[in-house]
């Protein structure tokens, strides 16, 4: 009886599954940000950019923490933490993927998300062993003779993409922060991190009531499941 009152909740799914466009979205997503890291650390000494308009630079940094260079808790909480919340993205799209009411794009933000955390793993994972770190201006070594420059789940995140739209020196008469140096979005980021924003954005405008119908249909599910 669980799961009959379970399958009235979906529907078989027409033309594109929401299944297939979600791993479609996550494999291309990290392929494409893990091409443009493998690039950029192979190509780049640390801290080398290269202009390509006015407002936009590619300038290739490294941090052991969170989306735009944030540095926060221990680096092996940070990773195994990622690692987990992959994992409940991924079961969390295979209990709703073919939940009728549920829009695509709704499928679209949260393959986003799960592929922009899954991107940054690997940069922890394996960039430690995989890489060396010599000092600028020589660039990093794929694979050294000598090893990496640190262990598993020890290696550091890179960081490509930033945009200086403007900046401007405040006039001295404002309090506090007169006469200092202000530089609008002077934030580095990568690939990932760019879906995992997009990915909360379009959730948060546009997609907040089809969360609320899969939060409601798993809940269902899930107290079905040990009924």
């Amino acid at each position: 009886m669980a799961d009959n009152r379970s399958l009235s909740n979906y529907h078989k799914p027409s033309g594109l599954s929401a299944g297939w466009l979600a791993l479609i979205i996550i494999l291309g997503v990290i392929i494409a940000d893990q091409t443009l890291k493998l690039w950029v650390k192979t190509s780049f000494y640390l801290g080398e950019d290269l202009p390509v308009t006015s407002w936009f630079q590619i300038k290739f940094i490294e941090n052991n923490g969170m989306a735009f260079g944030m540095e926060l808790w221990n680096k092996l909480v940070l990773t195994f933490g990622r690692i987990l919340a992959v994992g409940l993205f991924i079961w969390f799209l295979c209990r709703i993927k073919n939940l009728k009411d549920i829009r695509k794009g709704f499928i679209v933000c949260i393959a986003l998300i799960t592929a922009g955390a899954a991107g940054n793993i690997f940069d922890c994972v394996f960039y430690g062993v995989i890489f060396n770190n010599p000092m600028p201006p020589e660039i990093a070594e794929i694979f050294p003779p000598d090893g990496g420059y640190s262990t598993w789940f020890e290696g550091r995140v890179v960081d490509m993409l930033y945009f200086p739209f403007f900046d401007f020196y405040w006039p001295e008469w404002v309090p506090m922060i007169g006469g200092k140096y202000y530089e609008f979005f002077a934030y580095i980021f990568n690939l990932a991190d760019s879906a995992i924003c997009v990915g909360v954005a379009l959730l948060i405008f546009f997609y907040s009531k089809d969360a609320s119908i899969a939060f409601k249909a798993l809940s269902k599910d899930v107290n079905s499941d040990h009924d």
